[in-house]
């Protein structure tokens, strides 16, 4: 069912009951908070705990297995297919979905998703698959239309012709502010089965505090568009505010979900999300230890980072790096950085967009120097795989 219809002033109650930043990958206005001591209200999901565990090694280790596939047009975001029936990956500025043979790197196009209006760092974003997908078959996918970015899902048939294993898309969920910069866009489904999707303030930074806006936000979803059960506030989609352009989610094993965000000209982040907290944007960026906003976990220098996707694996959140073309281990202990942060691939690959857990200690790492601000080489864009420790 379309939220947006009731997007504001869902927002709006969710924002009075609280008491109370990202980086640009380049060229543009960029697309990276501080130590949070107000509580936040209970929710049903699961929220980041300090508990006793083993702590990661402070030095870790990054082998390329294999170039799984190249030739790919900006690629965003992946989405493994179960059993190793292949990697989904969209394309940004041509609104495709390709499916890639995991073995042989072989691509195929299932289709183009309608209405898709690609312009600066809009486009074709997210993808997730159902967690009933092995019964629906649904594709879900965050884009950015002519009016706003918005979440449909998609009947994908692999037995249709090249092209059209897509079929219309539902609209779940619209009404979320677009703009030439900052459009979020990674979506994922949680350990909960909820859906929850990273936005952008869409270049305008009021809007991240600002209590009738969906722009700037962490927001927490049924699989239909609806306020998840168990949200920190009553009838709203919001999990988490004052955030300036979220593109990483992902849980750890104990299921607590960490988000990368883009700074502006100081600080990028990676933080640990706690529901109903603020993270500060635009009134603190990086650790600033204010009174009602919640610290990073680990921040670095703008031209370090850019970060977008990250992933866990072996302990530590993975995240990939745009303009800092690399990707960032952070060691973990509880909900907090247990070494410093350690670089690896610095500047082999270029600009590294999206990163996946396959299993185990592998990941699938997406690059883009296709995007209008790298400097593509022979066989770019492509996808890789990665053996971590």
């Amino acid at each position: 069912m379309i939220v947006e219809r009731r997007a504001a002033t869902a927002v709006l109650a969710a924002a009075l009951l609280l008491t109370a930043g990202c980086s640009s990958d380049g060229t543009w206005p960029p697309e990276g908070g501080a130590s949070a001591s107000a509580s936040a209200p209970a929710a049903s999901a699961p929220a980041p705990e300090q508990t006793a565990e083993a702590t990661p090694p402070a030095k870790g280790s990054v082998k390329v297995l294999r170039t799984v596939a190249t030739g790919l047009n900006s690629p965003w975001g992946l989405a493994p297919l179960p059993g190793g029936g292949g990697l989904l990956v969209s394309s940004r500025d041509e609104a495709t979905i390709t499916r890639i043979d995991e073995s042989s790197g072989a691509k195929t196009e299932l289709g183009k998703v309608p209405g898709v209006e690609a312009a600066g760092e809009g486009g074709l974003l997210g993808i997730a698959l159902s967690p009933d997908y092995a019964s629906d078959r649904m594709v879900y996918a965050y884009f950015t239309s002519a009016s706003d970015n918005r979440i449909v899902r998609m009947l994908y048939d692999p037995k249709k012709p090249a092209g059209r294993q897509l079929g219309s898309p539902d609209t779940v969920f619209k009404g979320i502010p677009k703009g030439f910069v900052h459009n979020g866009g990674r979506i994922a489904f949680g350990p909960d089965k909820m859906l929850y999707a990273g936005t952008g303030e869409s270049g305008d930074t009021g809007l991240s505090q600002d209590k009738e806006s969906l722009g700037g936000k962490i927001l927490r979803l049924t699989p239909e568009g609806e306020p998840a059960p168990g949200n920190p506030f009553p009838d709203s989609p919001v999990y988490s505010l004052g955030h300036r352009n979220v593109q990483g989610l992902a849980w750890d094993d104990k299921q607590r979900l960490f988000a990368s965000e883009f700074g502006q000209d100081t600080w990028d982040e990676l933080n640990a999300i706690r529901p109903g907290a603020d993270y500060g944007w635009p009134t603190v960026e990086g650790r600033a230890g204010k009174a009602g906003f919640q610290d990073p976990v680990a921040q670095w220098p703008t031209d370090q980072a850019s970060p977008s996707g990250i992933a866990y694996a072996e302990g530590s959140v993975w995240m990939a790096g745009l303009r800092g073309q690399r990707l960032w281990r952070i060691p973990l202990k509880g909900t907090e950085e247990s070494a410093p942060p350690q670089a690896f691939l610095e500047g082999e690959y270029g600009r590294l967009r999206t990163v996946v857990s396959a299993g185990g200690d592998k990941l699938w790492l997406v690059t883009s120097n296709t995007d209008g601000r790298g400097k593509p080489k022979k066989g770019d864009d492509r996808v890789l795989e990665l053996r971590v420790s």
